[in-house]
């Protein structure tokens, strides 16, 4: 039989302890996502993997607020975020900051997330689009690379929430693999 630990025996870092930790070279930039609760699902999606940032952009809410708050259970106090109106904004200091950018779209010339190679010497960004409209085109058009997660049922996408908890922890894994 198996025992499910209790909350004490997990072990969890606290806010400062999570702070001082050393992060996933990875950041996430919500291209104009509407849900509430989608948006505060990422943030509890970064806060397991320690990502280092969330960079939320255009109609995409920010904390605090009631909304998000039910679905991050007090990520937005541990996982640092950013803001900006225009996407294209965003992308464009991430690239100068050094960073790889992926959009996590279904397009022309994509690579399928299992076979995407991470370079962990380069920091990446990864750029999730609106439920509706996915990744803005000019988005897609100025990453270096688009990302696919196959898909095989009759379903043409996944809730972003979803797609951003499988993309990370991916992302983890290659991040923190030993060689």
């Amino acid at each position: 039989m198996n025992r499910i630990l209790s909350n004490e025996e997990l072990n969890r870092k606290s806010v400062e302890e999570f702070k001082a930790t050393e992060k996933t070279r990875l950041i996430v930039v919500l291209d104009n996502i509407r849900s509430l609760n989608n948006i505060g699902s990422v943030f509890r999606t970064a806060d397991a993997f320690a990502i280092e940032k969330i960079i939320l952009c255009g109609i995409s809410a920010k904390p605090p607020h009631r909304e998000i708050n039910k679905t991050a259970l007090g990520a937005t106090e541990t996982v640092e975020w950013d803001y900006y109106e225009e996407t294209l904004d965003a992308l464009k200091i991430l690239k100068e900051e050094g960073y790889r950018l992926a959009s996590i779209e279904q397009a022309e010339n994509t690579t399928s997330l299992e076979k995407y190679k991470v370079d962990t010497k380069v920091p990446l960004a990864i750029v999730f689009g609106n439920e509706v409209k996915g990744v803005s085109q000019e988005a897609v058009n100025f990453s270096d690379d688009v990302i696919e997660i196959p898909q095989i049922g009759t379903k043409h996408s996944l809730n972003i929430s979803v797609s951003a908890g499988i993309v990370m922890w991916e992302l983890f894994k290659s991040y923190n693999s030993k060689p």
